[in-house]
């Protein structure tokens, strides 16, 4: 089977590099899309070999533009690859993957898309850091879902369109959900697959990819009304509902904050229990459950901000973190 790259990105820099460094040696050909970055990250690009397309600059960015662009790219070159692998310009490819992916996918025609593992680099620089370590980490087997990072079979990806252009975040959740109502499998393998630089420094960055988080939670919710629900009912009850009853139960008896407070607390214990059962060292796992507790209060405003936006049909604009 033959397998061509797709890489996006803007303003990656070094990363853009290490990353191209990474696929270029293993792939026939790589099509890079650039969403208007203003570093030198297309003149990387092209250095290192791979074809470039700039996304129109007055239409707004989404992952999942971009992702569709550089598909539409790699066809026009013509000689069609059977599966086209989707990287981000903040992952390194690991040495093989292309290989042990594409033995993979071609061993079974019902396979749409396969995935393999990933880690995060700089693991421990920050807390934040650790969590997508965390996110990264998943079992083998077949998946509902996965990142964009992933190798889809070329007639999947045609016949269910591609990715959804509009859907500003979780974009690969939803095109996963299509190709799954399509009747194609989705497996992830225990093969080594990429390493991720998510060099988040800053509380405001997490905050803000929290928000994009729950914008996604309500986005494809709205497109496909049995996913994400329970990711959308946390979100309510301890974003909206449980402040609420805190301020105005407050006004008839003093113990009903300190009750929900208890609330939370118990959704702490239960987390941190979780994180602890998945292998995580127990300091870890408290702090981690610290901000999945607090995580919902953002996820709720980037879910409003969803809504808003359909109700008033604004653009669905990009919530940026980096």
């Amino acid at each position: 089977m033959q397998v061509d790259v797709v890489l996006i990105g803007r303003n990656e820099g070094d990363r853009l590099v290490a990353s191209l460094a990474s696929v270029v040696p293993q792939a026939r050909r790589v099509v890079y899309v650039d969403s208007g970055s203003t570093d030198d990250s297309v003149a990387n690009a092209r250095k290192a070999g791979a074809e470039v397309v700039n996304l129109d600059m007055s239409v707004p960015f989404t992952a999942a533009r971009a992702r569709n662009a550089g598909f539409e790219a790699l066809m026009a070159l013509g000689d069609a690859p059977d599966a086209v692998q989707f990287l981000d310009g903040d992952c390194v490819m690991a040495d093989g993957w292309l290989a042990k992916g594409s033995a993979h996918i071609t061993a079974d025609d019902t396979l749409g898309l396969v995935t393999g593992q990933a880690a995060e680099m700089r693991r421990d620089a920050t807390v934040y850091n650790q969590m997508f370590d965390v996110e990264w980490k998943r079992p083998a087997g077949d998946i509902l879902a996965c990142s964009g990072n992933m190798m889809v079979r070329r007639t999947a990806f045609r016949e269910v369109g591609g990715f959804n252009p509009e859907v500003i975040a979780a974009e690969d959740d939803e095109f996963c959900t299509r190709l799954r109502k399509a009747g194609w499998r989705l497996e992830r393998i225990a093969e080594d697959m990429a390493t991720h630089d998510a060099d988040m420094t800053r509380f405001a960055q997490w905050w803000r990819r929290a928000e994009r988080t729950g914008h996604g939670f309500a986005q494809v919710g709205e497109l496909h009304p049995d996913y994400f629900v329970r990711e959308r009912q946390r979100a309510w009850i301890y974003g909206v509902m449980l402040p609420f009853l805190a301020v105005f139960g407050g006004m008839v008896s003093f113990v009903v904050p300190f009750l929900v407070l208890g609330v939370y607390g118990v959704s702490w214990l239960r987390t941190k229990r979780g994180l602890r059962d998945e292998g995580l060292p127990e300091q870890e796992a408290a702090r981690h459950a610290v901000f999945l507790t607090l995580s919902k209060f953002p996820n709720v405003i980037g879910m409003v901000r969803y809504h808003w936006r359909r109700l008033n049909k604004a653009q669905m604009r990009l919530i940026e973190y980096k």
